[in-house]
């Protein structure tokens, strides 16, 4: 398959030479899809994500990453009393390694395998490390992995499981994602990091999931789509993708979209809030949402833009909020979410209570990834031991 061209939003330079590093002005490229023609009709039977092969630059990788996507959107009305609205959650722990970055690692193997690249790498705080490490372990390409010298030991074992070349790196984060673009360009190594153009392709599907899954029940889009974000690739993906959608006339109207990060570390937020047109990077606090602490996110100009042309926002939601949110996603809809996808439902109380969201709304909270795999992160119960012996007295049962 032909390298595709990659524009620039921000300032509209296109380019038909293909590469992952960012534009002349500094902001992250778009693959240029053509989507004439795109309507839910033409949507194909392929497996997972693939059914949108059209508006995809590759074409399945004949591995793992032929079953990336196409996971569960499930309405939960028990959460719509604490949310506030009508609300459905889009779960990305049904995928392979258990988060929603199965999806652009799937596209970025396809792409390798097109392409003649030996080995892909990432910058990943844990959940995108697991899955380019496993994606490129089934079609046996070499994987490179950098991750910040402070991650949670376990993340490492989850990672390292796999088999790639796996390091920590003592460093600024923001600047080890700049380095690795460098380091791509001179030993040959396909870096799809968090918001790579090739990222991006496989991320937009998840939007594209949820606006089908409407369209066949006959409705336009949710109102509302709220995302964690982080590096703004998945924000940038879910902006690009009911862009194509509604340029194609799949969709009528754009669905509000509302980002969540936590209040410890949160500069796209912060600049929102001040009117910014762009992020400052800021100094990252601790807080349990680990995986979306990012101080100085690469797409988070693209997050602005997204949230303002849709009518959306950006906002920070607090521990004690994510906490919470994490407790009800699991008592209330039987779902076990890690902390970073608590926040969008701690965010959508907090707009609920302002207004923005209203009852009657449709909005789908995208669960970005399993709670399973941050073990410690939930509260420790305090749970009663009895004898057996006793166990009918203390449930009130006579024998």
């Amino acid at each position: 398959m032909t390298s595709p061209t990659l524009s620039c939003v921000a300032c509209g330079e296109t380019t038909s030479e293909w590469s992952s590093a960012r534009c002349d002005c500094g902001e992250p490229r778009w693959v240029d899809v053509d989507v004439a023609g795109f309507d839910w009709d033409n949507v194909t039977d392929a497996p997972g994500m693939w059914r949108y092969e059209s508006l995809l630059p590759v074409d399945r990788p004949g591995s793992l990453g032929d079953v990336a996507g196409d996971t569960p959107l499930v309405r939960t009305p028990r959460l719509d009393d604490v949310a506030g609205a009508r609300i459905h959650v889009k779960n990305e722990a049904a995928n392979a390694t258990g988060s929603f970055k199965d999806r652009g690692s799937a596209v970025g193997i396809a792409w390798a395998l097109e392409h003649g690249v030996d080995t892909v790498g990432t910058v990943s705080h844990g959940n995108m490390a697991m899955s380019m490490a496993a994606h490129a372990a089934t079609v046996d390409l070499d994987c490179l992995v950098l991750v910040p010298a402070d991650i949670p030991a376990e993340r490492l074992g989850n990672i390292a499981q796999y088999g790639p070349t796996l390091l920590r790196v003592d460093g600024d984060y923001g600047k080890l994602y700049d380095r690795s673009l460098e380091l791509g360009e001179e030993a040959g190594i396909e870096f799809v990091n968090s918001d790579a153009p090739l990222r991006v392709e496989g991320q937009k599907t998840t939007a594209l999931e949820i606006c089908e899954a409407f369209a066949a029940e006959g409705a336009q889009p949710p109102d509302a789509i709220v995302l964690p974000v982080s590096s703004g690739g998945h924000a940038s993906g879910a902006w690009k993708a009911v862009r194509e959608l509604h340029r194609a006339g799949a969709i009528d109207s754009l669905p509000r979209l509302y980002f969540v990060q936590a209040a410890a570390c949160a500069p796209i937020a912060e600049a929102f809030e001040r009117g910014d047109d762009e992020v400052t990077p800021v100094a990252a606090g601790e807080t349990i949402a680990y995986s979306i602490a990012n101080a100085n996110p690469p797409s988070g100009n693209r997050v602005l833009a997204a949230a303002r042309e849709t009518g959306g926002a950006v906002l920070a939601v607090s521990d004690d909020a994510i906490r919470t949110a994490q407790r009800e996603f699991a008592t209330r809809a039987g779902l076990s979410v890690e902390t970073s996808s608590a926040t969008t439902l701690a965010g959508t109380k907090r707009l609920a209570e302002s207004g923005a969201i209203e009852n009657d709304d449709e909005v789908v909270l995208v669960a970005t990834g399993s709670g399973f795999k941050e073990r410690g992160s939930g509260e420790t119960p305090d749970v009663e031991t009895v004898k057996l012996d006793e166990l009918g007295a203390v449930l009130g049962v006579e024998r």
